[in-house]
């Protein structure tokens, strides 16, 4: 499948909707697509063998000097969204969360955090 390929109705999509609806039902059949299709899963020897295209969203590390606030569920959500919709469209998709490999904006919080109000320090 090209990754320009428009986008089609599914075998799977149901013809009508339901009465009402069940979101155990639906998420627990939607899953079960997913894990068939390995849709979690990127394979680096499909696109080495030029079978598909790559596509990658790096995330930085987590940031702790400021307060969370729906801009970093906005953000997250925009990744997710925009990787799903690159492996739909036949991508092998891979979206790598970032590590804080040195901790120093974690370490400096929880010395201010943590460690002060108890009079400690990190020595």
């Amino acid at each position: 499948m090209s990754p320009h390929a428009p986008i089609t109705r599914s075998a799977e999509a149901p013809s009508a909707l339901p009465k009402a609806f069940d979101p155990k039902a639906h998420e627990e059949a939607v899953f079960a697509r997913w894990e068939r299709a390995r849709a979690f899963h990127a394979d680096p020897r499909r696109v080495l063998a030029g079978e598909k295209p790559p596509f990658c969203a790096l995330i930085p590390p987590p940031n702790v000097t400021g307060a969370l606030h729906l801009g970093h569920a906005l953000n997250n959500t925009l990744q997710d969204v925009l990787v799903r919709f690159a492996r739909m469209r036949g991508f092998e998709a891979l979206w790598m969360p970032g590590a804080d490999h040195a901790g120093i904006a974690t370490q400096t919080v929880v010395e201010k955090r943590v460690l002060a109000p108890q009079g400690r320090k990190r020595t």
